[in-house]
């Protein structure tokens, strides 16, 4: 859990609401911590996602488990806890 109060999807706007439920995990609908405090600035959220996107479908000379292998690895090293 976050310690930074964040906005559930029922309590965002519109905007939010569509952003978050386009990010929500399709099995459980979950949606990530780190987005949920994103959602504190809807913009912010926006520029995260697109960020994540460039970097992990910029790299055509990695399969997507290869980028996130990459990706698991670089939090563990710098002590990530998500």
């Amino acid at each position: 859990m976050a310690w930074i109060p964040a906005p559930s999807p029922e309590e965002s706007s519109p905007q939010l609401a569509s952003l978050l439920a386009a990010e929500a995990d399709p099995e459980t609908g979950e949606v990530d911590e780190i987005l949920r405090v994103h959602g504190l600035d809807p913009q912010g959220l926006q520029a995260h996602l697109a960020l994540y996107r460039a970097a992990m479908r910029g790299t055509r000379g990695l399969r997507k488990v290869d980028r996130e292998l990459v990706a698991l690895v670089v939090s563990r090293l710098n002590g990530c806890h998500y």
